[in-house]
Formats: structure tokens, sequence, C-alpha cells
């Protein structure tokens, strides 16, 4: 299958939302109980120049990936939570892991020195990923937060916290 990937923009909101709803139906792909209602709502929360979409050959959107800040002091100006998300139809054709790379290397062309994910233990295929791509497990936190919805809805999660350095970006 072959990928290719652009910045993600207003006019790919309704193919990035049904694929973030496929993910948020599961149960393991966020806390989120819907999608944000607007793209508006949407990228307001996201570094734009770090959001992707991947497009097989016909253009149809098989999965994107986006990174949002972490925080907005100044020290962590280069540190960003990484989300990936693909499609049903599309899992397990490496569409994530080529997304996930493309990320990698336009975050730090725009000088992100740690990339973070914040992923459900028990989302194996996301750890796996993330791990697959130089990212290691650095904690664990229990308990974090309640499901509001969907079928783990009311239960209190854990999720394991993963990081990668870049061996390009913040190394001096």
């Amino acid at each position: 299958m072959s990928v290719t990937f652009s910045t993600m923009n207003a006019a790919d909101w309704p193919e990035v939302r049904r694929i973030y709803l496929e993910g948020i139906d599961t149960g393991h792909g966020t806390f989120e109980g819907d999608a944000p209602p607007s793209w508006d709502d949407f990228i307001k929360t996201k570094i734009p120049a770090c959001c992707l979409v991947a497009r097989d050959e016909a253009g149809s959107i098989l999965g994107w990936a986006v990174l949002s800040p972490v925080s907005t002091r100044k020290v962590y100006a280069g540190v960003a939570e990484v989300g990936v998300y693909v499609s049903v139809s599309s899992r397990n054709h490496g569409v994530g892991s080529e997304i996930l790379l493309e990320l990698i290397r336009v975050a730090e062309e725009h000088g992100y020195w740690t990339l973070q994910g914040v992923t459900f233990p028990e989302n194996t295929a996301s750890v796996g990923l993330q791990q697959k791509h130089g990212f290691r497990i650095v904690g664990r936190r229990e308990r974090i937060g309640r499901m509001p919805g969907g079928p783990f809805a009311g239960r209190w999660r854990d999720t394991v916290l993963l990081e990668r350095r870049s061996r390009v970006v913040g190394v001096d």
C-alpha cells in the first residue's frame, strides 16, 4: 500500500473526525467521550504544523497523527504529546508505523526534542508501535481518570507514559 502524507486541514475534518470516533468507540483510544464538534474546536488544542494525514493512492485518509503541547511554559516548548489514529479498515497494514515515523520527522523539523505518549496499557498495539519507534515506558499512572462513556463508562483507568528523546534536536 502506497501512503502519502500532508498537513491536516479543515477540509480533512469529516474523515479525521470519523476515524477519531472509531478510536473512541474502542474504549482504548482516549479518555474523550466524543470528538470535538468542529475543526476549530479540534485544532485549537493542537500544533497545526505537526498535524498530519496519511492518504492512499486515491486520496482517501487512512489515518492521522497530531502533536499537542504539554505545557504553555517556555521551558517545555520542545515537548509535545503524540496522538495517532488509524481507520478500522487500514489497521494492521503498517499505516500507524508510517505516519508515526513521519510525525517524528516533522516534529524534529519543528524543534521538538521530546515526544510523549499517554496510552492505556490495554492498548498493546499502540504501546508496541511507540516502542518500535524509540519510545520507552517511563511510568504508569494508576487510576488517573474515569471514563466518561463508551464500553468502560464510569471505570477508573490507568495510563502508561512513554517518551522518545530526539537524537537530532536538543542534544547539546
